[in-house]
């Protein structure tokens, strides 16, 4: 026994010299505050999706042990690329070097350390991800606490952006005042209707079962006819609006993406003067009664980009004749997202959207030669984390994206609300959709309706 024990001794001093420091000496203002800052802060802290703040030694200490097993499980930060695909210029996983600093900290009593050796504080704008120029009034919307089948229908308000002049936006943030009921968010840019009543709510009600899903028999579960609850002008206005290249959906708040950065690319979006904001809402009533006030924030050009960023969408087909999953099905493949590039692009964003049973996304470049590249690929989705991947690839024309994803309808899905129906396209989050997002660069005079062709037309943006 006592040579066991020296031996196991010898080999925790060997470790301890070969990875250059000790528990002991591991603390949080020098070692691991560093790391907070470039990698956690702009979830964890107050205002933001993180239920616990990292911005001090106090606010994080108590968390020492869920960092270190949330860390070396790579559950945290949220990040589900595969690394031998692709290269992805916002990765927000930890070097491995990282991820034994938190382990040693915590392993080390979690000490604090000299206050002398922390980095100065990042600075964070109040509420936001970015540091709005501009903030626009959104919607004011009301949330029932007990709705019928406890859904609250997706609703489209259109309202003025306030632009008197043409305005080349370089980020925008859509900001819910009530995130802990907010399924998402996503707003388009439309020239101004006259016959569209600002701010009033409109909505499509759908014959829906005791699950809550929408019925295929009764009508379309996804998108459908005129929207209710307005006015007739109004709901003509909304329906006549409800167009734009990406289906609907310029720009989204969701789970994890909560803003849209175009600075780094030297790229911007063009709203015209005069324009509108379409919003598609979608809420997920927790039984208490919201009144939630939407705001959205802008960093603003101060002269016109070198590029122009432009917002895409592909998708699976939406009937239920092509769409419907198997119950008890764990690995069902949907049908693809397509597009053909009908001009040179810069690839530069790509986000799969899936629901609850989503299990996982390829995405594959085929080139003019014949070449194919998978550009993207999500083995373990997560709809908690609605993550964007940003890249740079050049896009020639004639490339076709094709998008494949797979499904798990089965008791193994955890997430699985009824793995015994069949589960259609819809728009609840029980109810299912295969709706890619991608982004692209392109000049800032290009015509931006003559960029891809779908393989399957949009109705309404994703979310």
């Amino acid at each position: 026994m006592r040579v066991w024990v020296v031996c196991m001794a010898l080999t925790a001093a060997a470790w301890a010299a070969d990875t250059g420091t000790n528990s002991a000496s591991v603390t949080f203002d020098k070692d691991v505050l560093p790391i907070l800052q470039a990698n956690c802060q702009t979830c964890h802290r107050p205002g933001q999706i993180a239920p616990m703040s990292f911005l001090t030694y106090q606010s994080t200490r108590p968390w020492a042990k869920a960092m270190k097993a949330a860390v070396a499980s790579r559950k945290m930060p949220p990040w589900f690329a595969d690394p031998q695909y692709g290269h992805y210029t916002n990765d927000r996983s930890l070097q491995q070097g990282d991820i034994d600093i938190i382990a040693k900290w915590a392993d080390g009593g979690a000490p604090e350390g000299d206050a002398k050796d922390a980095p100065i504080a990042r600075e964070w704008p109040e509420g936001w991800r970015i540091q709005p120029d501009v903030i626009v009034p959104g919607p004011v919307m009301e949330i029932p606490a007990h709705p019928k089948n406890n859904v609250v229908e997706w609703i489209s308000v259109t309202m003025p952006t306030g632009f008197t002049k043409d305005t080349w936006v370089t980020s925008v943030q859509i900001k819910p005042e009530h995130p802990e009921v907010t399924h998402h968010i996503c707003i388009a840019y439309m020239p101004h209707n006259p016959n569209a009543k600002m701010g009033v709510p409109q909505w499509q009600d759908k014959e829906r079962d005791e699950d809550g899903a929408a019925i295929p028999e009764k009508g379309p579960t996804f998108g459908g006819g005129p929207p209710r609850g307005a006015a007739p002008a109004a709901r003509q206005g909304a329906a006549a609006s409800a167009t734009s290249t990406n289906g609907g959906a310029e720009d989204c708040y969701l789970p994890g993406n909560p803003a849209a950065d175009y600075r780094g690319l030297k790229a911007a979006k063009l709203i015209p003067a005069g324009y509108d904001v379409f919003y598609s809402i979608h809420y997920t009533p927790n039984g208490n009664t919201y009144t939630d006030h939407i705001q959205l924030g802008f960093t603003v050009a101060k002269e016109a980009p070198e590029r122009r960023y432009v917002s895409l969408a592909a998708s699976a087909p939406m009937d239920s004749k092509r769409f419907a999953i198997p119950p008890n099905d764990p690995a069902w493949l949907s049908p693809p997202a397509e597009a053909t590039f009908l001009r040179d692009v810069e690839l530069v964003f790509m986000m799969p959207h899936m629901h609850y049973r989503g299990k996982d996304a390829k995405w594959t470049l085929e080139y003019p030669d014949g070449r194919q590249e998978v550009v993207l690929n999500v083995p373990h989705y997560d709809f908690n984390w609605q993550l964007g991947y940003n890249t740079s690839i050049k896009v020639p024309a004639g490339t076709k994206l094709h998008v494949d994803v797979h499904f798990d309808n089965s008791v193994n899905n955890k997430f699985n609300p009824n793995p015994n129906k069949t589960v259609y396209y819809g728009q609840m989050t029980w109810e299912e959709m295969m709706y890619q997002f991608f982004g692209v660069v392109v000049e800032k005079d290009a015509d931006v309706t003559k960029i891809i062709k779908l393989a399957v037309p949009l109705a309404g943006g994703g979310g």
